[in-house]
């Protein structure tokens, strides 16, 4: 008897083996069963009440064992029912898209619209409508992915293709801001890669100045980084705008102190901007002579860096869930 005591099982399925091992019509007590036939008679009054206590011992510890079993697998009180079987862990947006609706929502308080177009484009749209000359580096194979070897069609550059389809099928006021994946042969590097998302704008209208575009900007700066946040606005040259400008702001990873990403300046370009160049409205069927506009445009993957201090923007197309786990309070 003490054998049957010691019976233990970790699941259902030994349970189901240890019956058929003791208690099937081929198992062991079966098989004793059977060889009653041979005890000795002056033996078989004690040998049979011993083998019938054996069974029902048997019987009774198989049952004790499911009914642990059972009550293990009931369902408590407060046990929901309607729940899936497996935990289900709620998903976060990518970091650029938190980013991207963010610089969306604050021009869409200035009254700009969502405009968006085609990754792969023409030349006209991404180059000859936006004033680049024939010879400009950018049309180059080290700066621009071709298709199917073919000048004419390509990966587009910047967002400015979405805003000269615009001009094309609208005539102004037109405030439009435009993001989208934009491509370019670069080398890859914590600060740089062959593909990357930018945010353009793009404002026309009868007596548009400069004093508008640095309006904007401020605005923009304060509500992205901050009322603390200092900007500065340089000379620079681009073929679709003149005057041209790029706008810096103070790095806020080391707090204008100097650091790696700022190049020890304590400043950090977040975009480009300017006046629409004449030639370009002349290019999109707008006159020039009536009407004026500005365009600004932005990496987001660079804002996004300087907004939660990531000093690394490969990390924004690696998809390591460490690192995207981190922004499941920035939704």
């Amino acid at each position: 008897m003490g054998e049957v005591e010691g019976l233990k099982a970790a699941n259902a399925g030994e349970i189901e083996t240890l019956r058929i091992k003791y208690l099937s019509k081929k198992g062991e007590i079966s098989q004793l069963m059977n060889d009653f036939r041979d005890v000795p008679p002056e033996q078989k009054r004690e040998v049979g009440q011993y083998l019938n206590q054996l069974k029902e011992k048997t019987q009774q510890k198989i049952n004790e064992l499911k009914d642990s079993f059972a009550d293990a697998d009931a369902p408590s009180g407060d046990t929901d029912l309607t729940r899936t079987s497996y935990p289900v862990e709620m998903g976060t947006r990518h970091p650029l898209s938190i980013v991207k609706k963010e610089i969306c929502d604050i021009f869409g308080r200035l009254g700009f619209s969502i405009a968006e177009g085609p990754e792969i484009e023409d030349d006209w749209h991404v180059f000859s409508s936006l004033n680049f000359a024939e010879d400009h580096p950018a049309r180059d194979m080290q700066d621009t992915f071709f298709i199917s070897h073919n000048p004419e069609i390509i990966l587009r550059t910047h967002t400015s293709s979405v805003q000269t389809r615009v001009m094309e099928q609208q005539q102004p006021p037109i405030r439009i801001v435009c993001p989208g994946r934009v491509y370019r042969n670069e080398a890859i590097s914590y600060r740089a890669h062959c593909f990357f998302h930018q945010v353009e704008a793009l404002y026309v209208d009868r007596n548009v100045s400069f004093a508008d575009l640095r309006q904007a900007l401020l605005f923009f700066a304060g509500e992205l980084f901050g009322a603390g946040t200092r900007i500065r606005l340089r000379p620079s040259y681009f073929p679709f705008t003149e005057p041209s400008a790029e706008m810096d702001i103070s790095c806020n990873l080391c707090g204008g102190r100097g650091c790696q990403f700022c190049k020890h300046t304590g400043w950090v370009e977040i975009l480009g901007c300017g006046m629409v160049h004449p030639n370009v409205l002349d290019n999109c069927g707008i006159d020039s002579r009536i009407y004026s506009g500005y365009a600004l445009g932005m990496g987001i993957e660079r804002v996004t860096n300087l907004k939660y201090q990531v000093n690394d923007l490969r990390l924004f197309s690696e998809n390591d869930i460490r690192f995207l786990r981190q922004f499941e309070s920035a939704n």
